[in-house]
C-alpha cells in the first residue's frame, strides 16, 4: 500500500494563467480534496517550485525512439518518405529491430517521462502485456486507429468499430502534393470525419478541408518537427488560427526532433504559437481530443494524480512550458522521476525502484525503471552508444 504523498509550499497551476499556493495530496492515484487532512502522509516541501499537470503527448510510436532520424527530405508525401527509408534488411533498421520490442517500448516511455509527459497516445496496437500499471507512464487504452488511407485498406471498418466516446486517430494529409490535399475531403466523403476523429499531421489542409473538419467537429494532432523534417513545412497560420481543436505530438525519433520539450520549442519558434495555446495543446485540450475524462491535463480534486514540478521562476503555467525542465514527475500518485538536485534537497532516499540516468541536454535524474537492464538489452544490438530520441544516454 502506497502511503499518501503530500506536496506543500508550491504554487499550483489551476489553469494556463492562474495559480494558487495550496497543498496537494495524492492517495490511491487520485488528488484528494485540497482541504483534506490525512494521517501520516509522506510530505515533500516543494517551496520554490511550480506544480503543473502531467503533460499529454498525443502522438508517438513508442517502440521507435532509439532509432535515428531516417531520410533526407523534404519529400512530397509521407508515402515517398516511407518508401525511401523502410528497408528492414539494412542498417540502421536491421540492428534496431534486434532490440526486443518490450525494451523499445520502455525506452519510448522514458523519453516521454523525462520531458514531463505522463500520458501518451501510442499510434500502434495497444500492448496489454506491456502497458500495465508498472509501465512508467500512462498509455491511452481506449481508442480506435488506422495508419492511413494508403496503408489501412480497412480504415472505414476500423472507424465504424470505434465507439463514439473513443478517439479515432489516423494519419492524413501528410504531404504537400495533390494526393495529400485530396485525402481529407476523401475521408469526409467516406464518413470518417466525425467529432471523435483526430487527424495526425493534416499539413495538406486546404480551405475546403478546414471547413469539412469544422463542419464535422474533427480535430488535429500537430507534430511540427516531424512535418518540417519529412515535408519541409507544417501547419500554416490559417489552420493554427482557426477554431479547430489542435493538440501536440512528438511523433517518434524516426522523424521527430526529440521529446515534447523540443516540440513545444519548435511550435513556438516556427509558428509563433502563444504560450496559452501551447499549454492547452499538451494539457486539457489534448485530454478533450483523446477523450480522457479522469482529470488528465488538469490539477483538480478527484482527478488523476499525474503531476510535474518545475523550478518556480515567477512565470504563469503557460509561460513555464517555454523553459520546461521537470524536477519531479508523478504518475498515478507515485513519484516516477526526480532530479538530482531535488533528491538532495528533500533528502530523498532512492531505492531499488529508482536508478540514475543522464540524458544529453536534460541532465542527470532518477527514474523508477530498471535502467540497467534496458541499457544492457539495447547495447547487445546497438553497441555501446545509445541515443534516445536523438540524445545520447550517458551511463
Amino acid at each position: 500500500m502506497v502511503p499518501p504523498i503530500k506536496f506543500v509550499g508550491a504554487r499550483v497551476a489551476l489553469s494556463a494563467t492562474h495559480t494558487e499556493r495550496i497543498d496537494v495530496t495524492a492517495s490511491g492515484g487520485r488528488i484528494l480534496p485540497f482541504d483534506t487532512r490525512v494521517s501520516a502522509p509522506v510530505e515533500y516541501d516543494l517551496g520554490g517550485h511550480l506544480l503543473l499537470p502531467g503533460l499529454i503527448n498525443a502522438h508517438d510510436h513508442l517502440e521507435f525512439n532509439l532509432f535515428p532520424r531516417l531520410g533526407s527530405g523534404p519529400y512530397p508525401s509521407a508515402s515517398e518518405w516511407a518508401a525511401d527509408i523502410y528497408h528492414v534488411d539494412r542498417s540502421p533498421i536491421r540492428e534496431q529491430l534486434r532490440v526486443p520490442k518490450r525494451v523499445r517500448l520502455l525506452w519510448g516511455a522514458l523519453k516521454n517521462l523525462l520531458s514531463g509527459v505522463t500520458t501518451v497516445g501510442h499510434h500502434n496496437p495497444y500492448e496489454c502485456s506491456v502497458f500495465d500499471r508498472a509501465f512508467p507512464i500512462r498509455v491511452v487504452s481506449r481508442f480506435g486507429w488506422a495508419h492511413s488511407l494508403e496503408f489501412s485498406p480497412d480504415l472505414v471498418a476500423r472507424h465504424a468499430r470505434t465507439p463514439a466516446h473513443w478517439p479515432f486517430v489516423v494519419h492524413a494529409g501528410e504531404g504537400t502534393d495533390e494526393r495529400a490535399h485530396r485525402e481529407i475531403l476523401h475521408l469526409a466523403s467516406l464518413g470518417v470525419l466525425r467529432p471523435h476523429t483526430a487527424l495526425v499531421h493534416a499539413v495538406a489542409l486546404t480551405h475546403d478541408g478546414i471547413e469539412a473538419m469544422r463542419l464535422n467537429n474533427a480535430s488535429i494532432i500537430w507534430c511540427p518537427s516531424s512535418n518540417l523534417f519529412t515535408l519541409g513545412r507544417t501547419l500554416g497560420s490559417r489552420v493554427l488560427r482557426s477554431d479547430l481543436p489542435i493538440c501536440l505530438g512528438t511523433d517518434s525519433a524516426i522523424s521527430g526532433a526529440g521529446d515534447l520539450i523540443d516540440e513545444l520549442r519548435i511550435a513556438r519558434e516556427t509558428a509563433g504559437s502563444k504560450p496559452e495555446d501551447l499549454y492547452r495543446m499538451v494539457t486539457h485540450g489534448a485530454a478533450r481530443i483523446l477523450k480522457l475524462s479522469e482529470g488528465q491535463g488538469t490539477i483538480r480534486e478527484g482527478g488523476v494524480a499525474d503531476l510535474i514540478a518545475v523550478v518556480d521562476e515567477g512565470h504563469s503555467p503557460a509561460e513555464a512550458l517555454s523553459r520546461l525542465r521537470p524536477e519531479l514527475v508523478m504518475v498515478r500518485g507515485r513519484i516516477a522521476m526526480m532530479s538530482v538536485p531535488l533528491t538532495r534537497r528533500l533528502g530523498f532516499s532512492s531505492s531499488g525502484r529508482f536508478q540514475p540516468i543522464h540524458l544529453e541536454g536534460r541532465g542527470r535524474s532518477f527514474v523508477a525503471a530498471d535502467l540497467a537492464s534496458l541499457v544492457d538489452a539495447a547495447r547487445q544490438a546497438l553497441g555501446p552508444d545509445i541515443f534516445l530520441a536523438g540524445k545520447q544516454v550517458v551511463v
